[in-house]
């Protein structure tokens, strides 16, 4: 009798902490997806983009207006804000019809001309009342990403909507080193680029193999693009993103697809996502990690 209690004791125990860890896990991946949707949120976010306009060399008007190179179609805008100047390998900016602008914190009057972007070094950013700028270069191209603080995007968003999270998702994986350095990765604008491969990640479904390529970009967590079948359905159509963690000596680490997220251009036609190479195309549902957004 006392050995049987002594089970009961024992299984009731187990399963109080298996509760405990349970909820432990849903609560972490909780709050990893409350401060996504936060960062999405701040100046730098995804939600506030209103534009994105590439330029040509030479100078290129800025403003509301008919006619300009590159219109920003908002009737709290100027008329003419002012010039992109691009020459070589660097842009300039020049203020017009008396404007002023911050740059870098720091506002601009008059006719002034200021050097706001070379290739080889940071970009400074660039602001008019509740909206701010800034150059980017994607290969040959160098274009204006346009933000307005006050979005109608921003202010609609309620979240995103996921799957319920799921331990089974989370995945004991190896990373195996690459047999290449370079992982050609395409992005949304049809430019192919060759980025820094971390190897070939393997892990099991359902007792069948899979695979998915990983980017070292050279920050604590490995990157990497995937689509699965879900894609198009459920979830964003042209793939997620997904972090996971260095792996140890002996390439023991984990994917975790409760944390499997979208692309900012599930949020925004304004952004240059990468897309999934096609041996990161899963033949198989992850239901995991958050659902499509929005229309693009």
């Amino acid at each position: 009798m006392k050995k049987y209690l002594f089970l009961l004791m024992l299984t009731a125990n187990h399963l109080f902490l298996f509760g405990q860890n349970k909820n432990h896990y849903v609560q972490s991946i909780n709050e990893w997806h409350a401060k996504r949707e936060n960062d999405l949120k701040q100046p730098n976010g995804w939600l506030n983009l209103e534009g994105l306009f590439w330029l040509h060399k030479g100078a290129n008007s800025f403003g509301k207006a008919e006619g300009m190179d590159s219109k920003y179609a908002n009737k709290e805008f100027p008329d003419y804000l002012g010039d992109f100047i691009y020459e070589g390998d660097s842009v300039q900016w020049v203020n017009k019809n008396n404007n002023s602008v911050k740059i870098d914190n720091k506002e601009i009057k008059g006719d002034q001309t200021i050097p706001i972007f070379k290739t080889d070094g940071l970009a400074k950013t660039m602001d008019w009342s509740h909206f701010s700028w800034v150059v980017i270069k994607r290969e040959d191209k160098v274009g204006i990403r346009f933000r307005n603080l006050q979005a109608a995007t921003l202010k609609a968003f309620k979240g995103i909507e996921r799957f319920p999270v799921d331990s089974t998702w989370r995945l004991k994986a190896v990373l195996v080193q690459p047999e290449q350095n370079l992982l050609m990765i395409t992005n949304v604008l049809g430019q192919t680029t060759a980025q820094k491969s971390a190897g070939r990640l393997l892990f099991t479904i359902n007792k069948k193999e899979y695979t998915l390529d990983v980017i070292d970009e050279g920050g604590p967590n490995l990157f990497i693009v995937f689509g699965d079948e879900t894609a198009g359905k459920t979830t964003y159509g042209a793939g997620r993103f997904i972090d996971i963690p260095k792996p140890d000596a002996l390439g023991n680490t984990e994917i975790d697809f409760n944390k499997a997220y979208n692309p900012p251009c599930a949020f925004t036609a304004f952004a240059t996502c990468p897309l999934p190479p096609p041996q990161n195309r899963l033949k198989v549902s992850i239901v995991a990690g958050e659902k499509n957004y929005g229309h693009h």
